[in-house]
């Protein structure tokens, strides 16, 4: 499938159902025990700690997702970001939107003033798009190798990070 027209935006009321669905859709594939990346976004969305939300869509389908919130780093180092979930309908993914969609995200946290961007990740995808592991800075209870960090001035926190309370959203059980 073409991708050369597709485009990033942010996100509207309008799309929060595709979002979820898009969601679902791409990380069912990876086999996961559960499935809680979309209630995460709808729960980061509901506490009002969605920094940025964009999408992806080519034709007026929305066909990825990005989401970018607040992080606490207990050192104190204010400034920094969560990525996450980020998505890609499976039909198109290595095409590079999953790597557009976290550039365009960066270029706002960037604009805004953010000092940089952490995440929980799979460790060879994140170093290809810059980050790194950077030492005395990470996230408890996850391996180093699967946290990244990108930081926009050169400084890295000293310490660990804690991702915003959505990160724990889970479905419930009528789902």
């Amino acid at each position: 499938m073409s991708t050369s027209t597709f485009i990033i935006r942010n996100e509207i009321p309008d799309d929060y159902a595709v979002i979820s669905d898009v969601t679902a859709q791409s990380f069912r594939p990876l086999g996961f025990d559960t499935l809680n990346e979309p209630f995460i976004i709808e729960a980061l969305r509901e506490a009002d700690a969605l920094t940025i939300s964009l999408v992806a869509e080519i034709d007026h389908h929305v066909i990825g997702h990005i989401a970018f919130s607040p992080a606490i780093i207990s050192d104190g180092t204010p400034g920094w970001y969560a990525l996450g979930p980020v998505s890609v309908l499976p039909e198109y993914q290595r095409q590079g939107i999953g790597r557009a969609l976290i550039w365009a995200g960066l270029e706002r946290l960037k604009a805004m003033g953010a000092s940089g961007c952490c995440l929980v990740g799979h460790p060879e995808y994140y170093g290809k798009v810059g980050f790194i592991h950077p030492n005395g800075f990470s996230y408890e209870g996850v391996p180093q190798e699967l946290f990244f960090a990108i930081s926009f001035d050169g400084q890295y926190p000293q310490g660990t990070v804690a991702f915003h309370e959505g990160f724990k959203a889970e479905a419930s059980p009528e789902s």
